[in-house]
């Protein structure tokens, strides 16, 4: 009778385990992100920082000439950006950002938040600080993991091919030393410039005017006859007239 109550014991206790290492495994299934973790389903009318670190990732999103702002609210222009990203990713598009849009997310994203195709070393070859530009290394940096975002989704919309970046962040130091322009968006971590590969710089500039770059330079235009330049400046100047692109 003892021997039958201990092998009960053991079994419940074996069972308990083995419930509550279902439990961790499905939690750390549901949370398992280096980076950032959404613990909320959003959707048009949500605010907040959850928002806005969605905002940063689908700012490549936006439509035709346009820019998704970073401001934690879900508004329409939010919700339309959302359906873009889950139909490229051949998800049901409603506008919802729920545990599909999360995961796919946290998939195309590394543990320092940038997007897998894309690193701070790609996006300065300065320097190690940031230090040095129009404005403070946060600024920079911060800006231009808004610019590997959008470039993530340039990279996606040509058939995952790999895009090669070919300056990014300038301190002034650095800036006047390639000879770039004084107000040049490089001072402010926002720009890249791209190089030829498996797709055109033309092609580079025309398929940009989609992802929420405000400045598109290339072809055409004095001194980028061997890149293409996207940057989010404050207003719209496009200029790669041997593409098309003004």
């Amino acid at each position: 009778m003892l021997r039958r109550t201990a092998r009960s014991v053991l079994s419940l206790v074996m069972f308990m385990v083995a419930a509550l290492a279902g439990t961790v495994a499905t939690a750390s299934t549901a949370h398992a992100d280096g980076c950032y973790t959404w613990t909320r389903t959003l959707s048009q009318g949500a605010t907040g920082a959850d928002v806005t670190q969605l905002q940063i990732r689908l700012g490549g999103y936006p439509g035709y000439g346009a820019v998704l702002a970073i401001d934690g609210d879900y508004g329409p222009a939010t919700t339309a950006a959302v359906k873009r990203f889950q139909s490229a990713y051949g998800m049901a598009s409603d506008g919802v950002a729920g545990s599909a849009t999360f995961s796919k997310l946290y998939a195309l994203q590394d543990d320092d938040c940038t997007p897998v195709h894309f690193s701070y070393a790609e996006l300065n070859d300065c320097n190690s600080t940031w230090e040095g530009g129009a404005v403070s290394a946060a600024t920079a940096k911060s800006n231009a993991l808004r610019t590997m975002w959008k470039l993530e989704a340039l990279r996606h919309a040509l058939g995952d091919q790999p895009i090669t970046v070919t300056s990014g962040f300038r301190s002034h130091v650095c800036n006047d030393a390639v000879g770039g322009a004084s107000s040049s968006r490089h001072l402010y971590g926002d720009a890249a410039d791209l190089g030829a590969g498996p797709h055109s710089l033309c092609t580079l500039a025309k398929q940009a005017r989609n992802h929420g770059f405000n400045g598109i330079l290339g072809p055409g235009y004095p001194g980028h006859s061997d890149h293409t330049h996207v940057d989010h400046r404050a207003s719209r100047y496009w200029s790669a007239s041997s593409c098309g692109v003004s």
